[in-house]
């Protein structure tokens, strides 16, 4: 069993080249574009439609996204967000529950959903030929789900066995959720994108089909479409399908609660038997992409790679190298937000560190960038490294179509995902210094502690091994 300790300090003021020099490799290549060919239109009824056409295979991604999540919740229905995303499966009047799923599983297809703090998608993936069906099983779904108690009832309690199996029985969930609470004092990005417990068992038909005739509607939507198509034939059938839905009234998002400003460094610890390595994690409030001032999110990205992108970064040189306090040390910083994101830092002590000396170790390790600065070699390395990982996303259909959906669901626009290649190769080290100067500071952040705790008779109990940082980073939740 988990125990916690939390604490609160309130007492403290509030492009891939190889290797040159880094003006030469800075101009040696062009900057490479994301999704080049990509086309947007939007409906007669407001839906914006996206269209990657990928002539490498026969096949298409087909994905609707809503912009609507968790955080758009009413107090007291944490988790309604993903309730209907599990019920959005249960059928309409022309086709009952099954149909659809069945028929994605016969054409050899793939299908699934996921929900997040700002948005709620789903998703086939299917040969071409089978586009149009997609289409009109999706379009028949977004305004004609049936839903009654009986058939609620069932997967309000797959919801709770997914939160016991998920959150309750994985101590890294459990800290993942309780630093994220502690770390939002008034936000709804601080509350579970899967729900309470308690709050889901008071989820049913009603809560569900009051957030679905609310914000499922064409104009609060988008269709993103990659794959072997062309922009003509999918607007063709975006009209014969979507097209046909009639918006309803203005759909925006209801006005979330601001965040104060940070009274003070918080922390908090679990403590669970299964633990089989401590480790620490660590938010710091940031902009978004969509809060930022101009260049800020580029420049907190390029910051992510320099501190924590692998055996160039700087925890690397100074937390793990050489017998460091660290045998792992990671950074991370999601820009794809509604309102102010989270950067991350996560690091796993070496036998006989404790974590406060490795909190320590990286908080000096980010103080000297933020006094200091970083050289130019490392920061043509960290903007190379970023572009790549931008461009080889699109050796993956899904993934670009991802990319781009939800980028344009939290409010940028195709042209924000195409150019940021090009935007993060114009950062330099003084705008790198700055966000670090600017945002990394410790009495700002909230640090989350995850211990082993000795129960006798425990030896042999199931382990819980440490989190891939960037799954603590995300708050989403697939379906299935």
């Amino acid at each position: 069993m988990a125990t916690f300790t939390v604490s609160l300090a309130l007492d403290q003021a509030p492009a891939y080249a190889e290797d040159k020099a880094p003006a030469e490799a800075a101009s040696a290549a062009p900057v490479a574009k994301i999704a080049p060919n990509a086309e947007e239109f939007t409906l007669s009824n407001g839906m914006d439609v996206v269209v990657i056409p990928d002539k490498r295979a026969p096949v298409v991604t087909h994905m609707v996204w809503y912009r609507v999540g968790s955080a758009d919740e009413q107090a007291g229905q944490s988790g309604n967000a993903h309730f209907l995303e599990h019920l959005m499966f249960k059928g309409t009047k022309d086709h009952p529950e099954g149909e659809f799923s069945n028929r994605v599983s016969a054409i050899g297809g793939e299908e699934n959903a996921f929900t997040s703090n700002d948005y709620t998608g789903y998703y086939q993936r299917v040969a071409k030929e089978y586009l149009p069906e997609m289409m009109a099983f999706e379009a028949d779904r977004m305004s004609n789900l049936v839903l009654t108690d009986e058939v609620v009832a069932p997967e309000r309690k797959v919801i709770l066995e997914e939160r016991r199996m998920r959150v309750d029985n994985d101590p890294g969930s459990l800290m993942n959720e309780a630093l994220n609470r502690i770390f939002y004092l008034n936000h709804p990005y601080g509350r579970p994108t899967i729900g309470w417990e308690q709050e889901i068992k008071a989820l049913n038909a009603k809560t569900a089909l009051d957030f679905y005739h609310h914000f499922y509607t064409p104009s609060n939507a988008i269709l993103v479409v990659a794959g072997d198509v062309t922009p003509e034939e999918v607007k063709k059938l975006a009209e014969a399908t979507y097209g046909k839905i009639a918006s309803k009234a203005d759909r925006a998002r209801p006005p979330r609660p601001a965040e104060p400003v940070s009274p003070g460094p918080r922390s908090i610890t679990v403590r669970d038997e299964k633990v089989r390595e401590p480790y620490m994690l660590q938010f710091y409030p940031v902009p978004s992409a969509v809060t930022a001032k101009p260049g800020e999110a580029e420049a907190l990205s390029v910051l992510a790679d320099i501190l924590g992108g692998g055996a160039t970064s700087r925890f690397y040189d100074e937390l793990i190298r050489g017998g460091g306090k660290a045998t792992y040390a990671s950074a991370y910083y999601s820009p794809t937000a509604v309102d102010d994101s989270r950067f991350i830092v996560y690091g796993i002590p070496r036998d006989g560190v404790d974590l406060g000396a490795l909190k320590s170790a990286i908080e000096a390790s980010m103080k000297k960038i933020a006094e200091n600065g970083v050289s130019e070699e490392e920061l043509t390395r960290a903007k190379n490294s970023v572009v790549a990982d931008a461009v080889y996303s699109q050796d993956s259909q899904q993934s670009l179509a991802r990319i781009i959906g939800s980028a344009l669901a939290v409010g940028r626009t195709l042209e924000d995902v195409q150019t940021w290649p090009a935007r993060i190769q114009k950062v330099t080290a003084e705008d790198v210094q700055k966000v670090a100067e600017r945002y990394l500071d410790p009495d700002k952040a909230a640090t989350g502690y995850l211990e082993p705790e000795v129960v006798s008779g425990a030896a042999d109990a199931p382990s819980a091994a440490a989190p891939d940082p960037a799954m603590q980073a995300t708050s989403g939740a697939e379906m299935r």
